[in-house]
């Protein structure tokens, strides 16, 4: 489980030219927990603006040199959200302003603490959100990166442009790919550009605690609830509160808890074990598989009214051999972070070497990427990675393609070869023995021949039930 820390607040510009005015502003302001700054007039404003990013900008409209409506005009890309102050009388000034040149609202002087305050948390919540779309986009376009996922080939192209449109949202991801794709890493990134960045981010894996303290973990136990629960302890939901709450393995929950689980996602309300009343909850879920989520339904394994209500907006992580020009970038990218921890002076990999991690099947993908590169940039110190650097036995004929060999009457299987492929290739060429006829082949299988029929339609071959 991990929480992220809270960053610091909102940064806010108030500019105005009546000293008393804009320092009883700031005051009030950054009393409410906000970074606050001041300017004089626009022209003191424009050149803050330029040289540090505001979240907001509360501004008069009448002042020297520069007044409220040219700093409107000139603002920096990306601009703050605008809150425009006016005098009695120049309230139809103001509502121009704000069509015109796009200000987020205006207040009338004497400025009500109240209503100020008010429009200062959406303000800043727009001009956040803008300043972090732009950044994405930056991102995206010049480092071929975003967060700690990093990509150039079109797969990942998707993936980044998934994300762009989900983040500011409030919709259920599902993050579905094999272990070690970068799931985690895909829900940090939505946490990180979305609305709740500020709030906190916890994680659960699933798969890694015991159907015993599942639902204790998740939903949190009043203190002698059970043997051992020596004190009230908050579950996940309660600690992810105003945040994101990642469910990793989602499929390996029990089912039992997956029913409980529903629940909670309908009502947004959580009741402790061993508790009477139910606490509200404001979470934003993500939940990630490594596994075939409806081949997880058919089995028994995940639900199905979960899986339905948990599959509102599906991204899915191609396997590294899948995007095999993105290696240099990420070997680049993977390398730098790994100086950074170990203190070390990495800069290249030996051609030979790129070659041997082009070729290798990776089928524990990024994760298998970053640990043979770890115990490289190890060893090495700095410089160059050569061979020698990398593990025992990496490169050679065990480093080959994987993908399973079909040989008559035999499936020859690699290292590497993952268990969908194991199992695709075995459904193929107990088909081709028995030439085609699947109900034989279900039989020899162990499967029913509607699991088999179903195989079939994710594999993209032909189910006329040819010589059934």
């Amino acid at each position: 489980m991990a929480t992220q820390a809270q960053t610091a607040g909102p940064g806010v510009l108030v500019t105005d030219d009546e000293e008393s005015q804009r320092s009883g502003l700031a005051a009030m302001i950054r009393a409410w927990g906000y970074r606050v700054d001041t300017a004089a007039d626009g022209q003191e404003a424009l050149e803050k603006l330029t040289a540090a990013p505001f979240d907001v900008l509360v501004t008069d409209l009448n002042m020297p040199r520069m007044d409220g409506h040219e700093l409107l005009r000139r603002l920096p890309d990306p601009a703050p959200a605008a809150i425009v102050l006016t005098a009695f009388g120049s309230i139809e000034t103001a509502l121009e302003t704000v069509h015109d040149l796009g200000a987020f609202w205006f207040l009338e002087k004497p400025v009500q603490s109240a209503v100020l305050k008010v429009l200062l948390e959406r303000a800043a919540n727009q001009g956040r959100l803008q300043r972090d779309a732009e950044t994405m986009q930056r991102e995206l376009q010049y480092k071929g990166s975003l967060g700690e996922l990093v990509g150039v080939c079109p797969a990942m192209q998707e993936v980044f442009s998934l994300l762009r449109q989900v983040a500011p949202s409030r919709a259920v991801v599902l993050v579905t790919g094999e272990s070690g794709t970068g799931k985690e890493l895909v829900a940090r990134a939505i946490h990180r550009f979305s609305p709740r960045s500020s709030g906190p981010f916890v994680a659960i894996n699933c798969a890694a605690l015991p159907e015993t303290l599942m639902e204790s973990e998740l939903f949190g136990h009043e203190k002698g609830a059970f043997t051992g629960a020596l004190e009230r302890r908050a579950g996940c939901f309660e600690l992810a509160n105003k945040g994101t709450l990642l469910l990793d393995e989602l499929a390996e929950m029990p089912i039992g808890t997956q029913a409980k689980l529903l629940r909670v996602i309908e009502d947004s309300r959580v009741r402790r074990l061993g508790a009477r009343q139910e606490t509200e909850v404001d979470v934003r879920l993500i939940a990630a598989t490594n596994r075939d989520p409806q081949a997880a339904v058919r089995d028994g394994r995940l639900r199905e009214d979960l899986y339905y209500r948990l599959n509102v907006f599906e991204i899915k992580l191609p396997p590294l051999r899948e995007r095999r020009g993105d290696l240099p970038t990420l070997t680049e990218s993977l390398i730098a972070a790994l100086n950074r921890k170990h203190t070390t002076r990495v800069t290249s990999v030996a051609a030979d070497v790129a070659d041997e991690l082009t070729r290798h099947s990776w089928p524990g993908n990024v994760r298998e990427l970053r640990n043979v590169l770890e115990r490289a940039v190890i060893l090495a110190g700095e410089g160059t990675i050569f061979r020698t650097h990398l593990p025992p036995g990496f490169g050679g004929a065990a480093n080959a393609a994987a993908e399973p060999t079909v040989e008559p009457g035999a499936v020859r299987l690699r290292v590497g070869t993952t268990v969908d492929e194991a199992e695709k290739a075995l459904i193929m060429a107990t088909l081709a023995e028995t030439k085609n006829n699947k109900t034989r082949a279900a039989d020899i299988l162990g499967i029913s021949l509607k699991t088999l029929f179903n195989k079939l339609k994710e594999y993209g071959a032909a189910t006329q039930a040819e010589g059934v």
